[in-house]
């Protein structure tokens, strides 16, 4: 287990779809592990394989330490709700930029354990939010893809000016 580094926006790695998982292994074991060690201390509640530079279709998950961590290999949206909420959204990738995102409030997905069990469920409020920015990402398509031109102008401005802050420190 180990902390690994967050690819940056706007690294090209972030606009990549990523390649299905066949291989139920240690080495996923391993990745997941410090997919979970790396969320934690960005500190963050949902992490790809992306953002550490892996171009595989894992996500890990964990709202709060007591609804626990959620694996999902090789993750699809099903279904989507006609209901609508919207919620703060950033990433690690992105760190001290959030905006309002409005997603459908609930969605069924598939997915694979790290055994490789195929399992369908539903999710919705915050679990449906993470599990669409996840997906998003490992499709290619980064959070701020789902805001208008000009709030997403205005969160990747603000980043840099965070960002060449940071640098000056």
């Amino acid at each position: 287990m180990a902390i690994r580094p967050i690819v940056r926006f706007p690294d090209p790695v972030l606009s990549r779809r990523t390649d299905p998982i066949d291989r139920f292994d240690d080495a996923l074991q391993a990745l997941a592990d410090d997919l979970l060690d790396t969320m934690r201390a960005a500190p963050g509640i949902g992490i790809t394989a992306p953002h550490i530079g892996v171009l595989q279709r894992l996500t890990v998950i964990e709202l709060d330490r007591e609804s626990g961590v959620r694996i999902f290999v090789n993750p699809v949206i099903l279904s989507r709700s006609n209901e609508m909420i919207r919620h703060a959204e950033g990433s690690v990738s992105m760190p001290g930029i959030s905006e309002e995102v409005e997603r459908p409030a609930a969605i069924r997905v598939r997915y694979q354990t790290l055994d490789g069990t195929t399992i369908e469920e539903d999710a919705e409020g915050l679990m449906a939010v993470c599990l669409q920015h996840e997906i998003d990402q490992l499709d290619g398509i980064f959070w701020t893809q789902r805001l208008s031109r000009l709030k997403r102008d205005r969160a990747v401005k603000k980043f840099e000016k965070v960002s060449r802050e940071a640098a000056r420190d």
